[in-house]
């Protein structure tokens, strides 16, 4: 072989070995593109699951559990949510924490861990939970819109006019509007909403907290008391606790799509940066919890009520921005809890017909070109259309979301998690840590059970007034 060929050899080596390397950098160690999620993006898709509307309930929470019980169970259980995060982030991979085998969604991580029927339970408690979840932030969201336009309405007519308004358009509106986010393909692709959704939960919290202050101040000094709220009788005040200590455990919830998160983490060492996200964003959704909760028990005391925005009148203008805010952050709340259910349902599919992995290209005018799946159209559009027909249907719905998060708050927070930390560790059975977090995942399904009677008289409370389409404000 001659000089020149032996050049001609070498530079076709150099470059088929380059594009083999360029192609590996574009791949992780499972053959999928390769991951790009960071501290930030983690932490901002965590904090748009995590504070949630929910944070508007908080002030009345403290107020059934006063002063001390109030903050305390706050605290309490910011400190569980971060432990059992911690015991999830170290699942998400099976044995070794750099290259052990990578579980793709929480029930895989069950089901390469405890196996078994766990893997199915997990299955429907997850699923229940994240569809419910889409139904109530509609709902959701399209009280917020209705307080925009009521509060726009009585302003315009000098407050002559008490403006009722009907909710099924709001509904619908976001329905369309979720149908084309749907299309976004998957937790990959959506960091930027998140991002946006995330600035929206700390605007209206902001806002809440700010108005809170203002009515602190305006009153001289802070309303409440040590024992919180009194009842009628005493099976009432109990009724009310179990709310309470309901709303909160769930508020801090978000273990139900955690591995999902995880998942979109550049490689190495995922569970480090996963752990670092989590300790960021429970540690900064706890000090809004306990500063939106106690300033707006302090201003209104024991008459806080169950949404704060809904206890201030003026300035109309900021309430407004409060709400739209609201609607901002739901629009990607939907979307972080929907992205798992998405990918379950088309990832199950897949494996029995090729033919739904089959892509156009579509190019936008301005915008980069976008990759149609077919069957990934229809099927997102069909689940939004149902769970906007749902929530007209059904408009007291976010009671029924609180007997379906009171079911899936044990299992999926705490139970899956201490079981697979105590296989994965090899903790012995009833050594001191075997006992301890056996302790508190009881101490937990207790809790989920008061959360869940005072659920369940909540939608039997509802149904005797129950009306289909009838939202309305």
């Amino acid at each position: 072989m001659t000089d020149e060929e032996n050049s001609s050899a070498a530079t076709t080596s150099s470059a088929a070995l380059n594009h083999h390397q360029n192609h590996l950098s574009l791949y992780d160690d499972d053959g999928r593109p390769k991951r790009t999620g960071t501290v930030w993006t983690t932490s901002s898709h965590i904090i748009t699951a995590v504070i949630g509307s929910g944070v508007l309930s908080l002030a009345w929470s403290i107020g059934q559990l006063g002063w001390i019980g109030g903050p305390l169970v706050m605290l309490f259980f910011s400190v569980v949510t971060l432990y059992t995060s911690y015991f999830l982030a170290d699942s998400y991979r099976v044995g070794d924490p750099i290259n052990g085998k990578r579980s793709y969604t929480y029930m895989e991580a069950i089901d390469n861990i405890l196996g078994g029927k766990n893997f199915i339970f997990c299955g429907i408690m997850q699923y229940a939970n994240l569809y419910g979840t889409a139904i109530g932030y509609t709902i959701g969201a399209a009280i917020s819109m209705m307080a925009i336009s009521k509060a726009d309405c009585i302003h315009s007519s000098d407050g002559k006019n008490p403006c009722s308004v009907s909710g099924n358009r709001y509904i619908i509106g976001f329905g369309a509007i979720q149908l084309i986010f749907s299309q976004i393909p998957n937790f990959d692709k959506m960091s930027w909403l998140s991002i946006l959704a995330a600035v929206m939960s700390f605007t209206y919290s902001l806002i809440g907290l700010g108005l809170g202050i203002a009515q602190v101040a305006e009153n001289g000094t802070f309303k409440g008391t040590i024992a919180g709220a009194e009842a009628e009788t005493h099976a009432k005040k109990v009724w009310a606790i179990f709310q309470a200590l309901g709303n909160i455990a769930f508020a801090y919830s978000y273990s139900n799509i955690l591995i999902e998160i995880q998942d979109t983490i550049k490689s190495p060492n995922e569970g480090r940066t996963m752990k670092i996200a989590t300790k960021l964003s429970i540690a900064t959704t706890t000090t809004f919890y306990v500063l939106c909760g106690c300033i707006g028990y302090g201003a209104f005391g024991n008459a806080a009520p169950g949404n704060l925005l809904t206890a201030f009148d003026k300035p109309y203008w900021l309430i407004d921005i409060a709400n739209l805010a609201l609607v901002i952050h739901l629009v990607g709340a939907y979307q972080v809890y929907s992205q798992p259910l998405f990918a379950f349902v088309e990832e199950q599919v897949a494996k029995k017909w090729k033919v739904v992995e089959n892509e156009h290209k579509i190019q936008i005018p301005f915008l980069p070109s976008y990759n149609l799946n077919t069957f990934r159209l229809v099927w997102r559009s069909f689940f939004v259309v149902v769970t906007t027909f749902i929530s007209m249907l059904i408009p007291f719905f976010n009671d029924i979301l609180g007997v379906i998060g009171a079911l899936g708050f044990w299992p999926l927070t705490v139970y899956f998690p201490v079981e697979m930390y105590i296989k994965q560790k090899k903790i012995p059975k009833w050594s001191g840590s075997w006992i301890v977090l056996q302790s508190l995942s009881m101490f937990c399904l207790l809790v989920t059970i008061a959360a869940l009677i005072g659920s369940v008289a909540g939608v039997l409370l509802d149904l005797n007034t129950y009306k289909p389409f009838s939202a309305s404000l």
